[in-house]
């Protein structure tokens, strides 16, 4: 019988999914004496290592576990499940691992060794596992593919040492860091990447792990010296923004400047239909999206708990598509109806165990960092938040208690800025200096001519504006735990005229985490132009671009922007790997 462990954090339902589409039955372990019962046992999850470990602690699990690891039998560990095999975490001092590979986990370096570039941290994205030069036999019995591509999303890392090579079948570079991505030593396999998220390659290595039916000998391992990739692929995001329609059904819509609505006419003014969610999101993970975003913009107005139909979407999508889920909107601290208070760890909760792997925050992450800044003002501290003391955090926002349990890399969080023009002698207002533009721009009323402008931050879908720009928001919530970006532009949004690249730029150049572009795109070129400008320059590149719109009236395919992609040189995820049944 195969058993699941559930360390009670991340989205382990789509390890469930994916056994289910090839064909598996688990059992859930409840208690320390279903890992006795086991004749394999998969720990799958993510999060901070001592969270995961301190769980395991509370229920009973660690001394079971490490009785059944150290008896022989199957054991597969992802992300967290295989940090845990480690002797312990910089991550979490103090926390000791399960000691079984003598070892430790530390954290990415942001500085690139010689390069000087900064590299993102976490690490995320669609990465190559290099398997020993002498023992290819055996990683492909495991399951892995040369040439495939699988889903990493982490900050630590066990570095490769030739020390335990005799533990190691796989490591990835990341920069000029070689990290552990696979381990195999006797009944012993794991993966710091999520095969479950990894499409059909992911799924054919679950397989190959399931119908282990012998113990592959063992060599000693040689692993090659140099590397044809040592980043992750770029990343192509399909948006869908969905809401209920005046009859109450959930579609897939598209704002024109943030209006979902028809034009009056021959079709009144109903919501824009684009599609059904599940059913485009489905196409689009078949057409080759590295990852898909549900948008709620209807943001659970009233209980976001009590929204059954959106998480029966994430439910029905999770059981079919095989690469990342975020949900965002109302991903909030609420008050239901009967008076409970719920906090947004609870929302992202219920989200996480429906489905999705990422949560991401708009609005409520404008209002933690004005609050987060008014902190910093009354202790005199650096006005700078992400240079915010420790005394300043109060671990009470969604930011910090969703980041705390699940880890930084599920959270994302949503920035809606617009520009704000300047007069030719007027200055910018001296807080909002750090995201000053000046430069020809193609808009209104500067068409064709030189401007100035500042980035200022919006809330409720861009009809709010307020008093922080958007450098200090980018800043303040990667200090809160955030780690991700998703940075879209009011000004560009429904343009077809191509990214902001300045504003993207200006981003990057002032946090240390994953940037996702939005807004504006209309052709393949588009994408080709965010993501090289930047890697140009000898900067970290922008790691993922977003669109919606030319998607869904297939006016641009994904295949189409992968093709431009790599005609221009860059790295894209292309698989023609069949979905193993």
């Amino acid at each position: 019988m195969l058993y699941l462990l559930d360390n009670g954090a991340g989205n382990i339902q789509s390890l469930a999914n994916s056994l289910g589409k090839l064909g598996y039955v688990f059992e859930w372990v409840k208690d320390p004496t279903d890992i006795e019962k086991a004749d394999q046992l998969l720990f799958p999850g993510v999060g901070a290592f001592g969270t995961a470990m301190e769980a395991l602690s509370s229920k009973g699990y660690l001394e079971p576990l490490r009785k059944y690891i150290l008896s022989g039998k199957p054991y597969m560990g992802i992300c967290v499940g295989m940090q845990a095999l480690f002797e312990g975490s910089t991550e979490s001092p103090g926390v000791p691992g399960l000691g079984i590979i003598p070892t430790r986990v530390d954290r990415f370096d942001l500085e690139d060794g010689t390069s000087g570039c900064q590299k993102a941290v976490p690490h995320i994205g669609w990465n190559r596992v290099y398997a020993p030069s002498n023992d290819l036999k055996n990683a492909q019995a495991h399951g892995l593919e040369k040439d495939e591509w699988y889903y990493f999303v982490h900050s630590y890392r066990a570095a490769y040492d030739p020390r335990i090579a005799d533990w190691t079948l796989g490591i990835t570079r990341y920069g000029e860091e070689s990290f552990i991505s696979v381990i195999q030593h006797k009944n012993i396999f794991a993966t710091q990447f999520h095969p479950e998220k990894s499409g059909a390659a992911g799924l054919a290595l679950l397989k190959a792990w399931l119908g282990q039916t012998s113990e592959p000998r063992y060599v000693p391992r040689t692993f090659p010296t140099t590397f044809s990739q040592n980043k992750p692929t770029r990343r192509i995001v399909a948006c869908l923004d969905v809401r209920s329609n005046d009859q109450g059904d959930l579609v897939v819509t598209k704002g024109e400047s943030y209006d979902v609505r028809e034009r009056a006419g021959s079709t009144g003014a109903e919501v824009r239909n684009m599609g059904k969610p599940v059913e485009l999101a489905q196409r689009y993970f078949a057409e080759g999206a590295d990852e898909i975003a549900f948008l709620n913009i209807t943001s659970f107005r009233n209980w976001a708990l009590g929204d059954q139909p959106m998480l029966s979407l994430l439910q029905k999508a999770a059981a079919t598509i095989f690469v990342p889920l975020t949900i965002g909107g109302g991903i909030r601290d609420f008050t239901d109806p009967d008076g409970t208070f719920h906090p947004a760890l609870n929302v992202a909760h219920a989200y996480f165990r429906a489905g999705a792997d990422k949560v991401s925050i708009g609005s409520e992450a404008v209002v933690a960092v004005e609050a987060l800044l008014e902190r910093c003002r009354a202790l005199g501290a650096d006005p700078d938040p992400g240079k915010a003391p420790d005394q300043a955090l109060q671990h009470n926002t969604g930011i910090e208690q969703i980041s705390e349990m699940y880890g930084s890399q599920a959270v994302v969080v949503s920035i809606d800025p617009k520009r704000i023009y300047l007069d030719d002698n007027e200055p910018v207002p001296k807080a909002h200096a750090a995201s000053l533009i000046s430069g020809a721009d193609e808009r209104a009323q500067h068409q064709g001519k030189q401007a100035r402008w500042w980035y200022a931050c919006t809330v409720k879908g861009g009809r709010e504006t307020r008093d922080i720009d958007v450098v200090q928001l980018a800043r303040g919530v990667q200090r809160l735990g955030a780690g991700e970006l998703l940075i879209n532009s009011i000004d560009r949004d429904g343009s077809n005229a191509g990214f902001d690249t300045q504003l993207m730029d200006l981003i990057r150049s002032n946090v240390s985490i994953s940037v996702i572009a939005s807004s504006g795109a209309g052709s393949p070129a588009h994408f080709s132009e965010v993501f090289a400008k930047r890697e140009a320059t000898g900067g970290a590149a922008i790691e993922a671009a977003l669109a919606a719109g030319i998607f869904h009236r297939q006016e641009v395919s994904i295949s189409d922007v992968k093709n431009a992609l790599e005609k221009d040189g860059l790295l894209v995820r292309n698989s023609t790997m069949p979905v193993p049944l």
